[in-house]
Order: structure tokens, then C-alpha cells, then sequence
């Protein structure tokens, strides 16, 4: 076919090539022989435009078998005991049998999480150019451009010496190109190799959907005990997360998952047990959290449900099981330090009005038969740090050049999170100088090598601490020239530190302390200190509709002495409205065979301008300092996203008003995110009541 160069497949590279994955290599470049879920890659077409190359696509003839069973949901993954066969992650901590003899009160339900896709407004691109020496060069969209360089080397069975992998920035990330990423860097690195010419991939959005996964849906079922007074006394979780056809980052997923079920809540018995199902859908991967949200708001859930049965206000249950500001263990043997989460949330309490408000809540629906508000609060705790003690490490390259100009480089990737600002603010606060006399520069492995992903919120921690050491290197250089010459400036202490032949080029490392966790023995540290916060937020809900509007959201949160407040609230807005399309709007709809249908903004409803809360007042914590992080900060990605279950829940508590107008008091179970379909249902009512449970036939749409 005219324009078309060549063809790739599993037949181009020996098993080995072939392997792709970040921890398990359970994935190929190449599928061959068996593929066990849609979007999976079989081949690459090179031509000379993409328009030839989507025709010559179609004009390749596969033949595929049917294979049985066909697991697309957890539920079906659970019945048929469908699990990696590396089996269940445990974590147990005190005497979990006792308090369920002694207990006054024992509940038992679940919690339901559905996928989210990333929706980075920039899909996966990524070009390659063959050089010198067999030699390649990769410019990609990678959070993890050293993977990247590494997946390549492996493919092409080459040193990594020989291949620079290149990051300029990113239109969003949210953990999705952190692995994802690889699927399509290493065929357009094999294909420029071979043919020894520039090669590029850009996908548009339906591909992008189809092929680069989600979110993690999960299933939590939990059974807990509680004093008569409200005391959480001892919990048992089941944990399962749907992982797709390969494991991708799963367990780690679970992990993370496992040491936040407990949110901000002091647990002292705890017995919890995780599960990784494997289904035949394209492979979960890491999103905003890791697996936080969908097992913090299991947390919130309980504490609900007990105040329910006891006919307890969830408020005071929550100050009186939240953790102590010094002293307390959690359920994996970390002692807590610095605890902020209590200053937070009576912050949170008097800023928002909210005892005031609940009165006016209750004062409306008792007026209003048809349209309910719901008010309500959550806290959030988060651990930072990679939880893996290779990844928790970073480095910094820092010039210095005769007109005084400085150029920074580090190993964090700027995806629209304000990195390189704050990296910038960090120099220039080191070094002394004007923020406009430094430049930051692209990510790149041949600057600074074996670089973690941009990830797990910690990247300002990881780079800004390189960062200060290499401009405290060049910043003892200068010092007997500024010494010397006190009245000259920057510029003038360079020009004579050059003539006197003065290294003016300095690095920087640093790798996170004191993180050692085992997860077998539940012993060591996981994370270097925690993020708190705390939302409330008050909805409004149409009962005949199911529709929602978020009336007012208040947020405090700890950022430690922020860098850069801008940036912060800026990140906790944007996580909220992320958390937000998680818990409330966004909906990954699946065919019964995998295929998935919601490929684009036409069929999946992400947030507009429109859901915004009507008033959104965001408030940093003030006079709580991190001396865990650099120039006392702390990391603010990821806290912020869960604190958009105070949306959720307002609306669980909507519709629960609506449900009393029906003299219905009994708890229910709303599966996130709380649709307008699923609002509708539950506001109980002579139509719904009409609509019965079929579940007979197979349904033309399923929830992973």
C-alpha cells in the first residue's frame, strides 16, 4: 500500500523485547497468540501519514477465538474466585476478636467504587528520532521518562546509555502516563530505530480511552465494632480492586488502599485483607490517590452507618474517634506526629458555619417536598512518601553561567502542577537571587539519571530537597567573593569566581529517610509524615430528577509554610473538582465482552464550570510548620482529592431526608459515583416503587 513503510508485530522482537510492565512483566509491546482484553496491541503500522496508516490498520486481518468465562465486573470476579495468583495482601494489628465479644454495636455492609478515566486534556504522544551511534533520542508525554529510557533500552536491546528520553511538560498526568505511557514509546522507538527515521504516535481521545485504562473500581465489605458510647473498638475489611487483564501497579494500589482505610480514625483493632481480581478489561493503572479514596471513603461510610444504628449524631462520632495530635498508633505501627487533623476540622466547623447551617438544611426540607439539601463534613489524613524506599530518591543539576543566569534541571516532570515554580522559588531563595534570573529546564535522563516517576504527590519534596543542595554547593563557592566584595552583586561575584576557575556548576541528591515498611510483617515506616484537611460542603438535590448542585464547599487544609499559596489552593480546587467527578459524576460504562462505551466527552460526564460549588472557600492552616520537608512544606497533589466526599455524602444525607418524607429511616447503600439515575432511585417515591429489580436477562451495560 503506497505510504505505508512497514509493519511490527511480536514476530520483530525475541520473548524478552517483547516484556513490558513496571514491577511484574505480565504485559507485551506485542500481543500474541492470546489477548484477553480489548485494546490490546497487536502490531504498528509506520506510513507516511496517520490518515494511510488508520487505512492500512483496517485492511489487516485477525482472527480471534471467543474465550469463557467473560469477567468484567468485581462481582463476577469475586464469584468466580478470579484473583492474581500471588494471592490476598493481609495487614492485622491488636486483638481483632475480642472487641466483636464485647461490642454493644456491630455493623456490617460495603462500599462501591466505580472507575474513573484520567482525562488529561493532552491524550498520550510521543515521537522518537534515531541518532549517532545507534543512538536514540524519545520525546514523550512520560511522568516516568526514565522507565521510558529503560523499556525502550530493553526492546531495542540496547544500553541505556544510548537512549535519552526527554520530557518538556505535560497537559496533565494524574498518574495515567506514568505507566501507560510505555505502550506506546516502545514501538515508535522500535520502528525509528529500524527504518532510521523520526517516528511519532499521538492518539486521539477515543484510542486513548479504549487502550490506557482507569482508575481502580473496588468493593469493600466490612464488619465493625463500637462501644455504646460510639468508640470504633475493631474492624474487619475484604478489599477487592479490579485490576484488568495484567497487574500493572495493582498491588501497590491495594497497598496504599489498605494503610487509608482507616482515613483519620483511630482503629486500635484491625484485621484487613485485599484482593486483586484479575478481568478481562484494559489494566487499571495509577490515578490522583492510588487507591486512597476508594478505601478512605469506607472510613466515612462506617461512621455513618453506626451513627444510623445507634441514632447518634456522625459528628460527634467523628471527633471522638479522630486521632490525637501526638502519641497515637495507627493500625501499621506508626507512631503520629505533628497532628493537625483535629485543628482542621474545628477550623472547618467555625469557618463554615456548619452546626448553623444544619439547622437551615433541616428547616428546608421540612418546607420543600421535592428538592432536599444535605450538609456534611469530612476529614482527610494522607501518607506521603512512595511507600517503596527505591523510589523515594531524586537528583538536581544546577548551572551557573558568566552573565549570573542559572539553569536548574531536576528530575520531576511538569504536568500543570506548579513544579517547576516552586523548583525555581527554591533556588532563587537559596541562592539569593531574582526568580527571572533562573530558568527551568526540561526533564531529561542524559541531566539527571534514574529519576522516580512525578508521582505520589512528593515530587516538590524529592526536587526542591536536591534542589537546595546543589545552590547550597555553589552558594559556598560564592560566599568568599560576597564576602570580598560586599558591595558588588550576583553578577560580579560569578564574573570573579569564573576567572578564578570556580566549579559554577554544582548537583544535588536526596533520598527520603526513614522509609522502610514491610508489608508481610507489618513493621517499619511507610510514609515521612502525613497531609491533613478537612470539606464541608452543602448540596441541594431535585428528588423527581435525581439532579444535583453543590451549593457551598468550605476547605481547610495543612500545607505546612506553603511555597507557593497560589499553587496550593490552586491544587486543592483541582483536586476537589477531580474527587468530585469521582464520587458524584464520572462513570466508565463497560459492554458484557469488555468493549469499553464511554470513549469521549460525548458519553462520559466530567465536570464542567457548572458544578462548581455556588461558593468555594479554601483556607490554609496556619502556624504548623513541616520539618519533614523542604523549607518547612508540605506535599498537596493527591490530600486534597478525598475531601470531595463531603459531596457525596451531603447528598447520601439529601436523599436520605427525601426517604423520610416515605417513612423510610433504614440505612442504604449508594455506589459512587451518586448519578442521577441512582439519586432518582433512592428518593423512594409511587414511581419507583414501580420499577422492579430484572435481573433475568443480561444487561447491555456493565459497572467494573
Amino acid at each position: 500500500m503506497d505510504g505505508v513503510h512497514r509493519f511490527f508485530s511480536a514476530d520483530d522482537l525475541t520473548d524478552e523485547q517483547n516484556r513490558l510492565g513496571p514491577i511484574v512483566e505480565d504485559e507485551r509491546i506485542f500481543a500474541k497468540d492470546i489477548v484477553t482484553s480489548q485494546g490490546q496491541i497487536i502490531g504498528a503500522i509506520v506510513a507516511e501519514q496517520e490518515s494511510i496508516a488508520r487505512k492500512a490498520a483496517k485492511k489487516v486481518h485477525i482472527v480471534y477465538e471467543d474465550i469463557s468465562p467473560i469477567i468484567v465486573s468485581l462481582e463476577d470476579a469475586i464469584a468466580k474466585k478470579s484473583f492474581f495468583p500471588e494471592g490476598s495482601l493481609r495487614l492485622e494489628f491488636g486483638n481483632v476478636d475480642a472487641p466483636f465479644q464485647s461490642a454493644s454495636v456491630i455493623v456490617e455492609g460495603e462500599c462501591r467504587t466505580g472507575a474513573q478515566e484520567h482525562f488529561y486534556l493532552e491524550p498520550i504522544a510521543c515521537i522518537a528520532f534515531p541518532r549517532d551511534s545507534d543512538e536514540l533520542e524519545i520525546i514523550s508525554c512520560s511522568q516516568h521518562p526514565a522507565e521510558a529510557q529503560r523499556k525502550v533500552a530493553n526492546a531495542l536491546n540496547l544500553p541505556c546509555h544510548k537512549i535519552v528520553s526527554r520530557v518538556k511538560r505535560l497537559g496533565g498526568g494524574f498518574g495515567g502516563k506514568e505507566t501507560k505511557v510505555d505502550l506506546f514509546v516502545a514501538p515508535v522507538a522500535i520502528a525509528a530505530y529500524r527504518l532510521r527515521r523520526p517516528v511519532r504516535c499521538v492518539l486521539d481521545r477515543c484510542d486513548d480511552m479504549a487502550v490506557t485504562g482507569t482508575r481502580h473500581p473496588f468493593l469493600v465489605r466490612y464488619r465493625v465494632a463500637v462501644s455504646d458510647d460510639g468508640m470504633l473498638l475493631g474492624g474487619e475489611y475484604k478489599a477487592y480492586s479490579n485490576a484488568g487483564y495484567s497487574r500493572d501497579l495493582s498491588f501497590s494500589v491495594m497497598q496504599r488502599a489498605l494503610l487509608h482505610i482507616q482515613n483519620a480514625y483511630k482503629i486500635p483493632n484491625i484485621r484487613i485483607e485485599g484482593w486483586v481480581c484479575k478481568t478481562n478489561l484494559p489494566s487499571c493503572t495509577a490515578f490522583r490517590g492510588f487507591g486512597s479514596p476508594q478505601a478512605m471513603i469506607v472510613a466515612e461510610t462506617v461512621i455513618r452507618h453506626v451513627a444510623q444504628q445507634m441514632q447518634l449524631d456522625h459528628v460527634g462520632l467523628i471527633e471522638k474517634n479522630l486521632y490525637n495530635n501526638n502519641g497515637d498508633l495507627t493500625h501499621y505501627n506508626k507512631l503520629i506526629n505533628n497532628c493537625t487533623v483535629r485543628r482542621c476540622w474545628n477550623e472547618l466547623l467555625d469557618s463554615s458555619a456548619f452546626r448553623k447551617r444544619q439547622t437551615q438544611v433541616d428547616n428546608f426540607n421540612q418546607a420543600n417536598r421535592w428538592r432536599k439539601r444535605g450538609i456534611d463534613a469530612v476529614p482527610t489524613m494522607y501518607g506521603i512518601a512512595f511507600n517503596v524506599p527505591g523510589l523515594d530518591q531524586s537528583g538536581a543539576l544546577v548551572h551557573v553561567y558568566q552573565d549570573g543566569t542559572v539553569l536548574l534541571t531536576h528530575g520531576g516532570v511538569e504536568m500543570g502542577q506548579g513544579l517547576h515554580t516552586k523548583m525555581i522559588q527554591v533556588a532563587a531563595t537559596a541562592l539569593q537571587i531574582p526568580f527571572d534570573k533562573i530558568h527551568c529546564s526540561e526533564t531529561s535522563t542524559d541531566k539527571v539519571p534514574n529519576t522516580s516517576a512525578t508521582a505520589a504527590s512528593v515530587a516538590s519534596d524529592l526536587n526542591g530537597a536536591a534542589v537546595l543542595q546543589a545552590c547550597q554547593k555553589l552558594l559556598s563557592r560564592i560566599e568568599p567573593y560576597r564576602k570580598q566584595n560586599a558591595a558588588g552583586g550576583w553578577d560580579d561575584w560569578i564574573q570573579q569566581a569564573y576567572r578564578d576557575r570556580v566549579s559554577l556548576s554544582a548537583t544535588g541528591f536526596y533520598a527520603t529517610p526513614d522509609i522502610n515498611y514491610n508489608f508481610a510483617t507489618n513493621s517499619g515506616n511507610p510514609f515521612h509524615y502525613f497531609t491533613f484537611g478537612a470539606a464541608c460542603s452543602e448540596v441541594e438535590i431535585d428528588c423527581l430528577t435525581g439532579d444535583h448542585q453543590v451549593l457551598r464547599t468550605d476547605i481547610v487544609m495543612d500545607v505546612g509554610s506553603s511555597i507557593n499559596p497560589a499553587i496550593d489552593i490552586g491544587q486543592i480546587e483541582g483536586g476537589f473538582m477531580q474527587g468530585y467527578g469521582l464520587f458524584m459524576l464520572e462513570e466508565m460504562i463497560y459492554s458484557p465482552a469488555g468493549e469499553v462505551y464511554t470513549r469521549g466527552p460525548g458519553t462520559y460526564k466530567l465536570p464542567g464550570f457548572g458544578n462548581i460549588s455556588g461558593e468555594l472557600n479554601v483556607s490554609l492552616l496556619t502556624g504548623a510548620p513541616n520539618p519533614r520537608a523542604v523549607y518547612s512544606s508540605k506535599a498537596i497533589g493527591e490530600p486534597p482529592l478525598f475531601l470531595a466526599a463531603s459531596v457525596f455524602f451531603a447528598t447520601k444525607a439529601a436523599i436520605a431526608a427525601a426517604r423520610e418524607e416515605e417513612g423510610i429511616f433504614d440505612n442504604f447503600h449508594l455506589v459512587a459515583p451518586a448519578s442521577a439515575a441512582r439519586i432518582r432511585m433512592l428518593c423512594s417515591d409511587s414511581i419507583t416503587r414501580k420499577f422492579k429489580e430484572d435481573n433475568t436477562g443480561e444487561s447491555w451495560n456493565v459497572m467494573a
